[in-house]
């Protein structure tokens, strides 16, 4: 039966830009959402821009703008790295919107009429030099629990202790970097021990994962203490109703955005919204956040929710943070890579796939290496994935550009579809990573079919083209089996894939029945082999002020320059040669040098043009063995994308002569 589901992920915070952290959980929530509607549920994705805080007020400040002004531009520039990276959020809002002042205002009355909320005098942190109060993310010390210098005033990122910022080591205002002074102030509080019982009810109902439960009776068993969340002015807010001069502090309207950008929602698209929300809503609601969060989301919310009248969430699904070579993301090492600086440099569906092939359904931290982001990649999408359609497409246009009425092979068919339900199983339990694992095992028994059929072979017998195109007919249906289970990692691909196959691929039910007997588009590459120096470059140079090192001595007098540039043994190195199979040669309409030529490299199949034309007539150049540049980048070029390059010995006379492979030599070996 169709399930009605509400999915969110954590609020990006709108006084900077997105980075790599806010990219994974955005991918591992899209993925998710993406699978349940492929799976026929009724799924709906919200977010909203996190607006409010001191923190908004200083920046937009010191930019000399209105708080107004600086969240507009920010949100733009969210939401262009979220599309950038095929997010697809159904509503993407703002915390500073009516819908929100709305139920913040609601839900806040309904628990001070509930008896929820209290009032108290509070020793505060002021900074005399700036002329305010300073929320505790504004004064730094030392942590009084393990001693750990330069922490916040709420907790300590060494320890995970929480506390007040007057319990801080030599506190120190992060405004002025004078020493705060501590003054009476009234606020409001949330009673949070009053939802002890309903909280451990919850929390063992299934709804969240081991570590964080294990987490959460840490702070059960220190007790549950009150939830300060008014600020006092300036504060960049929703003023409270009744308090005059007080605000909701950021964490209480925040989570609220979630229901603010529903309301935004339900109200353009004529959705009933209390079926979302209702104490006894069959609908689910499902929250992915990081292990940063999960204090608020875990505890705070629930109870709020639960204070107010509405439904407690059905899950929440907390991932780990994101590490960048091993190390912390950080703008002085250069690992601090935002999403604007990513997408300038590649294109968002590798960076997808290998979080996916990271993400599994515990709270671990992911490392993002990007040398074997850069190997992943390479192989599973391009050597493994689309080498099948590239292999099999232009022998389906050879036979007359329709796929045959029948496999040849359908136990193989069978046991890729038989996968379904497992790899299901997987995407709804957020364990992406076994799910990859999975498909491309499946991608490899789909090549190993190809390699063994040789249908380059069998396509040089002219009474063997049935056999043929029934070859590449089966290959093409198990290349459009595994874009099914990849279509929520890889969307753009899957539309292009469908245009290929000139069939949907938005249904997980599609596999059901091969496609048999209809025509295919004519075969435009997939994806992209990545450039390890374009990966590099993710990774930003150091700071322009770092000392350059001195030489301990002055260096002898360069040798005379030999009649050829020399290059050492590691740049030798980094060249892979490989000898490949010209399975086929056209000549380039346009161009009177260039020769298409289709490589077999063993494991896949590659497209190269090369400058030969006047040397070599295509008809010569099938089944020999040449030399080639496996790993140069691709290069775009005005007939198509060069996959490589093949070596070649040129004359004065504009000749060329291609290098000679040894009998004996297969498809992939290396040149050594």
């Amino acid at each position: 039966m169709p399930r009605k589901i509400l999915v969110t992920s954590a609020l990006p915070y709108a006084n900077g830009p997105l980075h790599l952290g806010h990219i994974i959980e955005a991918v591992q929530t899209d993925i998710w959402v993406r699978f349940q509607r492929m799976r026929g549920h009724d799924c709906l994705y919200v977010c909203a821009e996190d607006t409010h805080g001191t923190p908004i007020m200083i920046k937009a400040q010191s930019e000399g703008i209105s708080p107004e002004q600086l969240i507009a531009r920010i949100a733009e520039e969210h939401r262009a790295d979220y599309q950038g990276f095929l997010i697809g959020h159904d509503q993407f809002h703002s915390t500073h919107s009516a819908e929100n002042h709305y139920f913040t205002d609601l839900m806040f009355n309904r628990l001070q009429d509930g008896g929820h909320i209290s009032k108290r005098s509070v020793r505060q942190a002021y900074d005399e030099k700036a002329g305010m109060f300073l929320p505790d993310r504004y004064v730094k010390g030392g942590c009084p629990a393990c001693k750990a210098p330069d922490q916040y005033g709420d907790s300590c990122e060494a320890c995970g202790a929480t506390y007040s910022p007057a319990d801080l080591i030599e506190p120190l205002s992060t405004v002025s970097g004078t020493a705060p002074v501590w003054r009476e102030s009234d606020h409001l509080f949330f009673a949070l021990g009053r939802f002890d019982a309903m909280l451990r009810e919850w929390v063992h109902s299934g709804s969240l994962q081991d570590a964080v439960r294990a987490k959460l009776a840490e702070w059960f068993a220190s007790g549950l203490q009150d939830w300060d969340i008014s600020r006092d002015a300036p504060y960049f807010g929703f003023e409270i109703p009744g308090h005059p001069g007080k605000y909701f502090y950021v964490w209480f309207d925040a989570p609220i955005g979630y229901l603010g950008s529903l309301k935004a929602l339900c109200e353009r698209r004529g959705l009933d919204m209390q079926s979302y929300l209702a104490p006894d809503s069959k609908a689910e609601l499902h929250h992915f956040i990081g292990k940063d969060i999960s204090y608020f989301h875990t505890l705070f919310w629930p109870s709020v929710l639960h204070g107010a009248g509405y439904r407690r969430p059905t899950t929440v699904h907390v991932h780990g943070f994101l590490t960048v070579n091993g190390q912390k993301m950080s703008k002085s090492r250069g690992t601090f890579i935002t999403a604007r600086r990513y997408l300038e440099h590649l294109p968002a569906e590798p960076l997808r796939y290998y979080f996916a092939v990271k993400l599994g359904a515990g709270v671990d931290d992911i490392d993002l290496s990007l040398e074997d982001f850069t190997a992943r990649v390479n192989s599973d999408l391009v050597g493994k994935l689309v080498n099948i359609a590239s292999r099999c497409a232009p022998f389906v246009a050879r036979g007359g550009g329709q796929l045959a009425a029948a496999l040849p092979d359908p136990a193989l068919y069978r046991e890729f579809t038989a996968a379904a339900p497992r790899i299901a199983e997987l995407y709804e339990s957020r364990d992406y990573a076994q799910a990859m694992r999975k498909i491309m095992l499946l991608a490899d028994r789909a090549n190993q079919y190809v390699d063994t059929q040789k249908p380059w072979v069998l396509a040089k017998d002219p009474a063997k083209t049935a056999e043929v195109l029934a070859v590449a007919t089966q290959g093409i249906n198990l290349f459009r089996v595994l874009m099914v289970y990849l279509a929520s990692v890889l969307p753009s691909m899957a539309c292009d894939a469908a245009g290929l196959l000139n069939a949907p691929l938005s249904r997980w039910d599609e596999i059901d029945t091969p496609l048999l007997g209809t025509a295919l588009a004519a075969y435009q590459p997939l994806a992209q082999r990545l450039d390890p120096k374009v990966v590099a470059q993710l990774v930003a140079a150091p700071p322009a002020d770092t000392p350059t090192p001195q030489l301990a001595a002055p260096q002898a007098a360069a040798p005379p320059a030999a009649a050829f540039a020399t290059v050492d043994i590691d740049d030798f190195a980094r060249l892979d040669l490989r000898t490949a199979k010209v399975i086929n040669a056209e000549a380039v309409e346009g161009s009177d040098k260039l020769l298409k030529l289709t490589l077999d490299l063993g494991t896949e199949q590659r497209t190269v043009f090369s400058g030969i034309r006047k040397s070599y007539a295509p008809e010569s150049m099938r089944g020999r063995y040449v030399v080639m540049v496996a790993n140069l980048a691709p290069r775009k070029m005005r007939f198509g994308v060069s996959e490589g390059m093949v070596l070649c010995a040129s004359g004065d006379d504009d000749r060329v002569f291609l290098l000679d492979v040894d009998a004996g030599a297969a498809s992939g070996m290396k040149i050594s």
